[in-house]
């Protein structure tokens, strides 16, 4: 008897094509860490999030009319986008920018990288949710043994801000890990319009709190942070998103976060080389398991199951 799996794609990819996507993916999501970092220094995490959906959104519009298009009418489909909104930019963009106030964007890229666990674990509790291959509870195992080296280390010496900042980037992964699953919703939809309707959700939902908490107009952000802020919105957002809703209907939730191991040496390398940080040897060895652990999970497995 076949095995289902946990992939529906809804064409048959060209997988040269997608392969080229997930690698330039892994480059514009593995440098918004260092963005971010660069960014925060000036900027508050909620005002630069705002910031950052809503310029993405606001282009991303201007693409959609350049194109002829229009965004959906219907109501039902701008409840997906609102939900979309939440699980793939208003909270873990959040968390992500509220944390590299105190962890390195490298730390920060490692942390982030176990989305495709919480994909494979968030699966097992869907209505479909059946008994996972052995390699992918392996692939769990190791991920988050990984993620459990990495926090665990500062977690020796009590609970403090860093810790807390780390376990706000896991919370951000399984966000991620959701928004994946989620984003099967929008079959039939141009890539475009899932990212650009979800980013204008998630500004519609920051702009009022950050008017109220950050008082923007009364801010003195640096270059370094307003040209971190353009690069995140334009580059790591507007265009990875339509990226990321593309690979989601072709390749299937899992195989898209597969990008995460990825985008975590393009992430580690960056913070390495243009902010100078450096990782302790247990951060290292957990990057290896996290590694490990995605790379057994997103493992094509479609040879061994058509075989049984």
């Amino acid at each position: 008897m076949s095995a289902r799996t946990l992939e529906h794609p809804t064409a048959t990819p060209n997988r040269a094509v997608e392969l080229a996507l997930l690698l330039v993916l892994a480059g514009l999501w593995g440098g918004s860490y260092t963005f971010i970092k660069l960014g925060v220094e000036t900027i508050p995490p909620l005002t630069l999030i705002t910031a950052r959906t809503l310029i993405a959104g606001l282009v991303l519009l201007v693409v959609i009319r350049w194109r002829g298009l229009r965004l959906p009418r219907d109501l039902a489909t701008w409840r997906l986008f609102l939900v979309q909104a939440g699980l793939n930019s208003v909270v873990p963009f959040t968390l992500i920018a509220w944390a590299e106030r105190s962890v390195d964007a490298g730390l920060a890229t490692i942390l982030s990288s176990t989305s495709p666990i919480f994909v494979v674990l968030l699966s097992c509790f869907s209505a479909s949710a059946e008994r996972l291959p052995g390699l992918r509870l392996v692939g769990i195992a190791a991920g988050l043994a990984g993620t459990v080296l990495i926090v665990g280390t500062q977690a020796i010496a009590g609970f403090g801000e860093q810790l807390w900042a780390q376990l706000a980037l896991v919370a951000a992964s399984v966000c991620y890990g959701g928004a994946a699953l989620f984003g099967r919703s929008f079959k039939g939809l141009d890539p475009i319009m899932p990212a650009a309707g979800s980013l204008l959700c998630g500004a519609l939902v920051l702009l009022p709190l950050s008017l109220m908490l950050d008082r923007p107009w009364t801010l003195s952000p640096s270059a370094q942070s307003i040209q971190a802020l353009i690069a995140l919105s334009l580059v790591s957002t507007a265009l990875a998103f339509v990226i990321y809703f593309r690979l989601i209907a072709r390749l299937g939730s899992v195989a898209t976060t597969s990008v995460a191991y990825l985008r975590v040496p393009t992430g580690v390398l960056i913070g390495m080389v243009f902010l100078g940080e450096a990782l302790a040897p247990t951060a290292w060895a957990g990057l290896g398991l996290v590694i490990v652990g995605v790379m057994a999970m997103t493992v094509p497995l479609r040879a061994r199951l058509a075989a049984s």
